[in-house]
C-alpha cells in the first residue's frame, strides 16, 4: 500500500482501489472471518459476513449501537497480529459521538472505523441484534442440605468496668452458652473484616446479633438484630458461557439465576486458542483472568438485584470449570496445560477468600473450587460426577458433557474412567456457514418429508412449526437468522434418513432429481433449508469431525473398561440438554444404547456446584472420589485415531447400532461409502431413500 493511499484511509477517505491490498478480519464470538479491501468499514465487513451487529442510524455515527472492541496481540489460530492501529483513527463523527454520549474505553463505532490491517474484532453482547440465549435455568434436583455456614441469633453480655474481656471473647462465650448442642468449638476464630465491624454491629443491635458461623469454628459475619437468611453463589465457568445460581443456604432454594457469554471468547473460540494467545502475548493471562473475574462480579450483581438483596449478602461461592478456566480464574498461567504432559498447578480443592480473587461479595466471603481430575479433565467434570453419582451405581454408565471440549466419564461403583475429546465449536454453530449460537430467529428443530424432501422447522422464539398458521407473524421481528447447534444435528440426521446425505457424509447430488432444494455448490451440493439458510458440504464435514472425536473418546474409554456396550448414557451440559437423543445417535455422536436409557440432564456441572455449595459432606465426598478416577489421555492413545476414522461415517463405518435400528429405519451401509468416510470425500452415487423419525 502506498503512503498516499494510507493517508487517505486514515483520514476516512473512500476505500482505496482494488489491488491496493486487503485486510483479514475475524469477528468474535461468531468466529466469522474474511478478507476485505483496505478502507472497508468494519460494519460493512460484518454485514457481508453475516455477523450480528446492531445499527439503526444507517451508519451515520448517531445511534452508537454498533460499538465493537478491538483485540490486541498475536492470535496464532488466525496467524495474525491484531492491533488497534489496524483500524483508522476516530474521525469527526466518532469523536462527536464520544464527546456527546461517551464510548466505553477502547471501543469503536464499527460504522466509522475502517480496516487498515489485519484485526480481530469482538462484538459485545450489547451490540448484538439477536443476543445469545444463555441456558441458565437451575435443574430441578432434590439436594440434601448440610450447610457449611449456619446462623445463630444470640444476646451478648455487655462490657463493664470490672470485666476487661473483649467484645469478640464475650460473643464466643454467648455462642457456646446459648447454642450448647451445636458443636461450637472452644477456639472460635474470625478474620479481620469481622473485627472491623463487630463493635458497631453489637451496639446497633443493642447486644442482640445474628452470627454466621462456618463449620462451628469460624465467625464469617455479625449482623445487628435478627437475620434469617444468608446466600451463596454456585458458578459454572464454561469456555463459551458462564452461569450462576444464587441459593438461600438454609433451604437450598434457587432465588435467582443468570448467565453470560464468557468474555474470554474474544481471545479464542476454544481452550487451546486461549492458551496460544497467552503463549504469543506475554502477560496475556492477566487479561484473561481479569475479564473472567469481572464476569463473575457482573453475574453476582445481576442475580442479587433479581433476588432483591445486596451483593454483600453473598457469603459463600463455589465454582467449577475446566482446568484452563480453573487456572485462569485463580490467576495461574495455563501454558503448561497447552502441551504434554498437561501438568496442573494444583489438583486438590481450593479454599480462598473471595477478596483474593477480586470478587466483591461479603467482605469475609469464601470461595471453594472443586478439585480437578487431570490436565484436560477439570472441576466441571468432578461436579458432573457429584451430580450424577456414577460411583454409586451398578449400571455401566457413560456421561458425556457436550461442549467445545467434551468431557466423558465411564464407569460404575467399581471403577471410573475419564477423558476429554476436542470436539471444537461446530456443535454450537461456529464453523457452520449459516451457523450461530442460540438466539431468537435461530432454527433449532428440523423435520424433512421423506417423499418431497421439503423441510419444516422451528426457530427459537416461537412455539410454532414453520408450516403452522401464524408462524410468519410470530417471527416477523427476528426472521430466520441462521441455525444453532441442535438444529444442525437434527437437519443432518434428517438428511441422512431421507437419502440426501450418504453414509460417508457427502450430499448426494442424485437427490436433486427428487427436489430442487438440492442445489449445485461448486464441485459439491447443498441442501436449501430456507431462503436464508443452506447446508453445504463443509458444514457436514465440520459436524463429522466433531462427532467422530466425541464417539472416539467414548469408544476408547469402553476399550479401557473392557466393555462392548453401555447400559446408560447421560448427556450433560446446557447444549446437551437441547439435543434430541435419537438424532444424536443417528449421527453417531454416541455409542448404541437403548433409547429409553439415554437422557439429558441439563447443566450437571452447575448442579454439582450447587450440591457442593449446600452440602459440606459433598465437598469431602467429591475430593475422595476424584482420586479414584483414572484419566485416559486421548492424545497419546493409538486406538483413538482408529476409532475416529470409523466414526466419520454416519452413524459409523462398522459399529452395530441394533438398538437404534429397532426404532429408526436406517439407510443401508455400502462398502464404497464407508471406506470414503474417513478420507473426507468419496464419489457421488445414486440417491437412496430412508424414513425419518416420527
Amino acid at each position: 500500500m502506498t503512503e498516499s493511499n494510507l493517508a487517505r484511509v486514515l483520514q476516512d477517505d473512500p476505500a482505496p482501489a482494488a489491488g491496493d491490498g486487503e485486510a483479514f478480519v475475524v469477528f468474535t464470538p461468531s468466529g466469522r472471518r474474511g478478507r476485505f479491501k483496505l478502507g472497508t468499514p468494519v460494519l460493512e465487513a460484518a454485514r457481508k459476513l453475516g455477523v450480528d451487529i446492531d445499527s439503526v442510524c444507517g451508519g451515520r455515527g448517531i445511534c452508537g449501537r454498533c460499538q465493537v472492541d478491538v483485540n490486541q496481540g498475536s492470535f496464532a489460530k488466525f496467524q495474525i497480529e491484531s492491533r488497534s492501529d489496524n483500524l483508522t483513527r476516530p474521525g469527526a463523527q466518532e469523536l462527536r459521538y464520544a464527546e456527546k454520549r461517551g464510548l466505553v474505553d477502547g471501543r469503536r463505532l464499527s460504522c466509522s472505523a475502517r480496516l487498515v490491517g489485519d484485526v480481530v474484532i469482538d462484538v459485545p453482547e450489547t451490540s448484538q441484534v439477536h443476543r445469545q440465549i444463555v441456558r441458565k435455568r437451575a435443574e430441578a434436583r432434590v439436594i440434601d442440605i448440610k450447610p457449611i455456614l449456619k446462623l445463630h441469633y444470640i444476646e451478648v453480655r455487655e462490657p463493664d468496668m470490672h470485666d476487661p474481656s473483649g467484645d469478640f471473647r464475650r460473643l464466643c462465650e454467648s455462642l457456646r452458652e446459648q447454642w450448647p448442642d451445636w458443636g461450637i468449638a472452644q477456639d472460635v476464630s474470625c478474620d479481620l473484616p469481622v473485627l472491623v465491624d463487630l463493635q458497631k454491629a453489637l451496639r446497633k443491635g443493642e447486644w442482640k446479633v445474628t452470627v454466621c458461623l462456618r463449620e462451628g469454628r469460624r465467625v464469617v459475619a455479625v449482623w445487628p438484630g435478627f437475620r434469617e437468611k444468608i446466600y451463596g453463589l454456585a458458578v459454572d465457568i464454561g469456555s463459551t458461557t458462564m452461569s450462576a445460581h444464587l441459593c438461600e443456604l438454609a433451604t437450598g432454594e434457587v432465588v435467582a439465576s443468570g448467565g453470560v457469554m464468557n468474555p474470554q471468547i474474544r481471545y479464542g473460540e476454544d481452550l487451546m486458542s486461549r492458551v496460544s494467545y497467552v503463549m504469543m502475548n506475554p502477560g496475556g493471562e492477566v487479561e484473561l483472568t481479569r475479564v473472567v473475574r469481572e464476569a463473575i462480579n457482573h453475574l453476582a450483581t445481576e442475580v442479587a438485584a433479581e433476588a432483591g438483596i445486596a451483593r454483600e449478602d453473598i457469603v459463600d461461592l463455589v465454582f467449577v470449570g475446566n482446568p484452563i478456566m480453573h487456572h485462569l480464574l485463580l490467576g495461574i498461567d495455563p501454558t503448561e496445560l497447552g502441551g504434554a504432559p498437561f501438568a496442573l498447578a494444583i489438583d486438590t480443592a481450593i479454599n480462598l477468600k473471595a477478596a483474593e480473587l477480586g470478587l466483591t461479595l461479603h467482605p469475609d466471603a469464601r470461595v471453594y473450587g472443586l478439585p480437578c481430575i487431570a490436565g484436560h479433565v477439570g472441576a466441571d467434570t468432578a461436579a458432573v460426577i457429584l451430580s450424577e453419582a456414577p460411583h454409586n451405581q451398578d449400571a455401566m454408565t457413560l456421561i458425556v458433557d457436550v461442549g467445545t471440549n467434551a468431557e466423558l466419564v465411564l464407569g460404575n461403583r467399581h471403577r471410573l474412567l475419564a477423558a476429554s475429546s476436542p470436539t471444537g465449536p461446530a456443535f454450537e454453530g461456529a464453523q457452520i456457514s449459516s451457523g450461530q449460537r442460540a438466539a431468537p430467529g435461530a432454527i433449532e428443530r428440523v423435520r424433512i418429508d421423506p417423499e418431497t424432501l421439503v423441510p419444516r422447522f422451528k426457530v427459537i422464539g416461537s412455539d410454532l412449526w414453520s408450516d403452522e398458521a401464524g408462524f410468519e407473524n410470530e417471527i416477523r421481528r427476528t426472521g430466520v437468522t441462521g441455525i444453532c447447534g441442535s438444529g444442525i444435528i437434527e437437519v443432518l440426521a434428517e438428511m441422512f434418513l431421507v437419502g440426501i446425505l450418504r453414509t460417508d457424509g457427502t450430499i448426494d447430488g442424485a437427490a436433486a432429481a427428487r427436489s430442487p432444494l438440492i442445489e449445485p455448490d461448486g464441485r459439491t451440493f447443498a441442501y436449501r433449508l430456507t431462503p436464508e439458510v443452506a447446508i453445504v458440504q463443509n458444514d457436514v464435514r465440520a459436524i463429522q469431525l466433531a462427532k467422530a472425536a466425541l464417539y472416539a473418546g467414548a469408544r476408547l474409554l469402553m476399550d479401557k473398561m473392557g466393555v462392548d456396550s453401555v447400559e446408560r448414557i447421560i448427556l450433560a451440559g446446557a447444549f446437551g440438554s437441547h439435543i434430541d437423543t435419537k438424532y444424536a445417535m443417528v449421527l453417531g455422536m454416541i455409542p448404541d444404547c437403548r433409547l429409553d436409557r439415554v437422557w439429558s440432564v441439563g447443566n450437571a456441572a452447575g448442579t454439582g456446584a450447587r450440591i457442593a455449595l449446600l452440602n459440606a459432606e459433598a465437598r469431602r465426598e467429591i475430593e475422595t472420589v476424584v482420586r479414584r478416577v483414572e484419566k485416559i489421555e486421548t492424545a497419546v492413545e493409538p486406538r483413538f485415531q482408529e476409532h475416529f476414522v470409523g466414526a466419520m461415517a454416519i452413524p459409523h463405518a462398522t459399529a452395530d447400532y441394533s438398538n437404534l435400528a429397532a426404532v429408526v429405519t436406517l439407510p443401508a451401509r455400502t462398502a464404497g461409502e464407508v471406506s470414503s468416510a474417513g478420507e473426507g470425500g468419496g464419489r457421488r452415487r445414486g440417491g437412496r431413500r430412508g424414513r425419518g423419525i416420527e
